[in-house]
């Protein structure tokens, strides 16, 4: 791995008693868990779709963890990718290799073990197909996104959203020992959710990365222009939802759930975009975007999981 292009900016330094504890905070950290977090939230769904009912307990577990561990080892890498331009951004100042709590010798080992010991954790305790699924993950985050995209294109998160897909994947395949069609549609469900996602997003830090050097879309367009490409894909992504619904034989409860949190999501996108076309301020309804981004998503997936319980499939 490399560093970033900018040049190196002494580390603030960790001030006061670094403990046990708050080494592996800051290890944790590393991890980015808040991503994690929302991976797996599409994964367990997925994995009940699959099923069509309740999968293995075991083989959740140890889907979760050997996903938990890959996407843990992506955000490990990014941050030591990151970690000249985090020195440049207030959102990352407090980032474990901004603030020294973590050395980057450090980090990088770190990033490698988690790699490994995911990879060899969905190969045997899942499959080979996740396995190699999880390299795939890893390295479209780090490498593909991270080294690079992010630094030469507005489109960065778009094509770099790939790596944030592959959870879907993995839980079907981990189900199913195979990829289909209804697996697709999720991946491709939450590839387009992604730039509507995190633009509103980059236009609340646009300064910061102006400040370090990464062209996302809120940081080197208008307002107006993010505005209606964040409603371009919000359509895009609920149209792309209920497809699973021809596709995968979902149901009633998922497209009555799907259809609604869509709706609702992409009325607040319009409402952005408005308030961009006007030139009122905008930062405020983006950042509700960006939340609500987060509940949309979170609604979709409980639909999928509810699917095999409630109701029949509709055609």
């Amino acid at each position: 791995m490399t560093g970033s292009r900018i040049g190196t900016v002494e580390p603030v330094g960790y001030q006061g008693r670094m403990t046990l504890g708050r080494k592996l905070k800051a290890y944790v950290a590393l991890t980015k868990p808040r991503i994690i977090e929302l991976l797996l939230v599409a994964t367990v769904p997925t994995m009940f779709f699959a099923q069509q009912g309740v999968p293995d307990f075991l083989l959740v577990l140890n889907t979760l963890i050997g996903g938990a561990l890959a996407a843990g080892a992506a955000g490990a890498f990014n941050c030591y990718i990151d970690r000249n331009e985090d020195r440049l951004m207030r959102r990352t100042a407090k980032r474990p290799l901004v603030t020294g709590e973590v050395g980057e010798r450090e980090a990088l080992i770190f990033a490698w073990v988690l790699s490994v010991v995911s990879v060899a954790w969905l190969t045997l305790g899942v499959s080979v197909l996740c396995g190699v699924l999880g390299v795939v993950a890893i390295a479209l985050y780090a490498v593909f996104y991270s080294i690079v995209l992010k630094r030469r294109t507005a489109q960065n998160i778009v094509w770099g959203g790939i790596a944030g897909c592959m959870p879907v994947l993995i839980g079907w395949a981990a189900v199913r020992g195979t990829l289909e069609w209804p697996a697709f549609v999720l991946f491709a469900f939450i590839f387009l959710w992604t730039p509507p996602h995190y633009w509103p997003l980059s236009m609340k830090y646009a300064e910061d990365y102006s400040r370090a050097g990464v062209p996302m879309l809120g940081a080197v367009d208008t307002a107006r222009t993010v505005g209606a490409q964040v409603v371009l894909y919000a359509w895009a992504t609920v149209i792309c939802s209920l497809l699973l619904i021809p596709v995968g034989d979902a149901g009633w409860v998922y497209g009555v759930i799907a259809l609604i949190s869509g709706g609702w999501f992409t009325y607040h996108c319009h409402k952005l975009y408005g308030l961009a076309r006007v030139g009122k301020p905008t930062l405020k309804q983006a950042m509700y975007v960006f939340h609500g981004s987060i509940a949309y998503i979170t609604f979709v997936f409980v639909g999928v999981a509810l699917d095999p319980f409630l109701g029949g499939p509709i055609f």
